[in-house]
């Protein structure tokens, strides 16, 4: 058996398409990153499933590209100086399938893998798992200017299963429209594989602009000026080593913390609202005497706040496709920016649960109209771009993942273990809230927390009675090494 096969996929029905079609970017999409995510799905398999597994994910890959086109593009440059994907009729997408699984490739199994909690150390070096160029950072190659390919896939065959890396350029989707690919992908698997009828897929989920979406117009003939985008900033060399670690919040314990951090009048939080006021709170105070910036100094809080439930007329179906999130900081919001004292100590958990909750429910219509119409006449918008590595230490910026819920979706060859991005390196000012896997705590298995810490900070960070009660260490999964890396990622 061949150890290294790549197929170019030809997307189902591809005969019949259209010379040319092209998926405008609009600014949302810039106000993405110039990077490709990659996200790892793990399979437990057998031995005598993985040909079944191989054929079923070639094909369902087809069908699935026929109907969610854009990802069979690449990005290109208009004539008005902006950028489209643009999916011509002959286009096909890369896919390698690699065996890892015989004993003399010495790759760890997914036994091995899982007990790990799937991390990146036990993984070893991403790029053996994945479709060069295609990593995550910011690299010249993802620049839209350089015609990157909006996916390519690599299923990698280990001992005891299969790990599908599946590349992704941050300009084509948000986490709703990448939910709805991983949902429709395994529909189409699950349909092949036990040939039942495949799920339904509607052209007009590929087009934002029929929703009301805002974000697509173009810079008119009007006399207003053309304006540059700020000059992409860079590193910020006051970041100290860092290391990326994976921390677990059982069911139970998160039960308990949100009625910690539930306030005294009434108002609504979620259990995420909890887990980012703590850990805000503690990363806070382990990091404070490391940089000591003065109790007054007002840390950076960033997330990303999905913009569907804005739009109801019509409402925007589950399956769109595109961004449909924009990132916000405390440092531009109209809310009053909580101190290091306040975040620390002087407020009480609830007042940081409800300070997050507060940034989640400022994104309006009109806010977000706002903040699209000043880039309205940016000439560069590839240059809006949030680069995560300039914020300053103590600063963070969380993303959300839990309603990828991948473990659920079946793919007729199995169901999904647990899904981890591969970031190939240390994403600075990052969080990422994972949904819960099929790990080691059964029905007690909760969220998992994954973000960035200062090295020297870890024993303080371990040690910390206020976390421990609450969180469980799972590993790290990057430490930085040497001279300060320019990585650079964000999701």
């Amino acid at each position: 058996m061949p150890r290294v096969k790549e197929f170019q996929l030809c997307p189902f029905g591809w005969e019949n398409d259209p010379a040319e079609e092209r998926y405008k970017l609009g600014t949302l999409d810039y106000l993405s990153t110039t990077t490709w995510t990659n996200t790892a799905i793990f399979f437990k398999l057998e031995d005598a499933e993985k040909a079944k597994a191989e054929a079923i994910l070639k094909e369902g890959l087809e069908r699935t590209l026929s109907q969610i086109r854009h990802y069979a593009g690449t990005i290109e440059r208009d004539e008005d100086g902006h950028h489209s994907i643009v999916k011509k009729k002959n286009s096909t997408v890369r896919f390698v399938v690699q065996h890892l699984d015989s004993p003399e490739d010495k790759y760890p199994s997914f036994d091995k893998i899982a007990k790990a909690h799937f991390l990146s150390t036990v993984l070893g070096d991403i790029n053996v798992l994945s479709n060069a160029p295609m990593t995550c950072g910011n690299k010249p190659e993802a620049h839209p200017d350089n015609h990157p390919a909006i996916s390519s896939y690599k299923a990698n065959f280990i001992a005891g299963g299969l790990i599908l890396n599946v590349h992704t350029h941050h300009y084509c989707n948000g986490l709703s429209g990448s939910t709805a690919f991983f949902k429709q992908l395994a529909g189409n698997c699950y349909a092949l594989a036990n040939s039942t009828k495949f799920p339904t897929w509607d052209l007009k989920w590929l087009d934002r602009s029929l929703y009301g979406v805002p974000g697509f117009d173009r810079p008119s003939n009007s006399d207003k000026p053309l304006l540059d985008a700020p000059r992409r900033p860079e590193r910020n060399v006051q970041h100290k080593p860092s290391q990326s670690v994976m921390f677990h919040l059982p069911k139970s314990k998160a039960t308990k913390l949100k009625k910690a951090a539930m306030p005294s009048d009434g108002s609504r939080i979620s259990t995420y609202n909890a887990v980012c006021a703590l850990m805000w709170r503690v990363l806070s105070r382990v990091s404070e005497p490391l940089y000591k910036p003065g109790l007054d100094y007002k840390p950076l809080w960033a997330e990303g706040v999905s913009i569907s439930k804005l739009f109801t007329n019509p409402p925007i179906p589950v399956q769109m496709q595109g961004n449909l999130q924009i990132d916000i900081k405390s440092t531009t919001s109209s809310l009053p920016q909580l101190t290091l004292a306040e975040i620390i100590s002087e407020a009480p958990l609830s007042r940081l649960a409800t300070f997050t909750r507060q940034m989640t429910d400022s994104v309006t219509a009109d806010m977000l109209a706002e903040t699209l119409e000043k880039f309205t006449q940016v000439r560069n918008k590839q240059d809006l771009s949030i680069y995560l590595d300039s914020f300053p230490p103590m600063s963070l910026l969380v993303s959300d993942w839990r309603y990828i819920d991948m473990c659920t979706f079946d793919y007729g060859f199995a169901f999904p273990t647990a899904f981890r991005h591969l970031f190939g390196g240390v994403p600075l000012s990052q969080a990422i809230v994972y949904p819960p896997h099929k790990g080691p705590a059964g029905d007690d298995e909760g969220m998992e927390v994954q973000f960035t810490l200062e090295i020297e900070l870890m024993p303080e960070l371990l040690k910390d009675p206020e976390w421990n009660k609450y969180f469980d260490f799972r590993g790290v999964d990057a430490t930085e090494e040497g001279p300060l890396s320019k990585h650079a990622s964000k999701l």
